[in-house]
């Protein structure tokens, strides 16, 4: 992998890791059930997009 490559890698394990962790907070907050389990569940597929960016390393 070149050095570019690494980074753009990088780059997307933080936005995924950024996102997650946006969600999780945003669904902590909401009320209304379906809302949150619903940003609940971006919040997990954050979670498997930065798994599968982390296996590229």
């Amino acid at each position: 992998m070149t050095d570019k490559e690494l980074m753009y890698v990088e780059d997307a394990l933080s936005h995924a890791q950024f996102l997650k962790t946006q969600c999780e907070d945003t669904a902590g907050k909401l009320t209304d059930e379906d809302l949150k389990s619903f940003v609940a569940g971006l919040s997990s597929r954050h979670q498997q997009i930065f798994g599968s960016f982390y296996n590229l390393l």
